[in-house]
């Protein structure tokens, strides 16, 4: 059996792909949007149906209006939002995951699922080191 060497990637190839390790790739701006208290909080909540902003808001308790509209416009900026306006007065906006979004919340959601349930031992860790 003959083996083929791993042939080396070019620069376009791994731009392609993304390589977080590298500070000059584009993939870490949009793993900063994914992964900001914000960014992980709007894909969880719009993983279960379109929502307008204003039910987003209350949904994502604590966000302001300003960073929520900026994580919005992240994520439709990524590919991860879509946002559909209606020329209706007063204005309706809705906003949903597209596929790249669902994809990218079912990551995140793992992470903060096993946040919540880590959340004792967390805790444990946090009182020990007060005392």
């Amino acid at each position: 059996m003959e083996m083929t060497p791993p042939t080396a990637e070019t620069l376009s190839q791994k731009l392609l792909r993304g390589d977080l390790m590298a500070e000059a790739c584009p993939s870490r701006e949009v793993l900063k949007h994914l992964t900001s208290r914000w960014g992980v909080l709007v894909l969880i909540a719009l993983e279960k149906r379109t929502l307008r902003f204003s039910e987003l808001r209350r949904l994502v308790s604590g966000v302001s209006e300003r960073m929520l509209a900026q994580t919005l416009q992240w994520l439709e900026a990524d590919g991860m939002v879509d946002r559909r306006a209606f020329n209706v007065v007063p204005p309706h906006v809705e906003y949903s995951l597209t596929p790249l979004g669902f994809e990218a919340a079912e990551k995140v959601r793992s992470l903060a699922d096993w946040i919540e349930t880590a959340m004792p031992r967390i805790a444990e860790v946090w009182d020990q080191a007060g005392d």
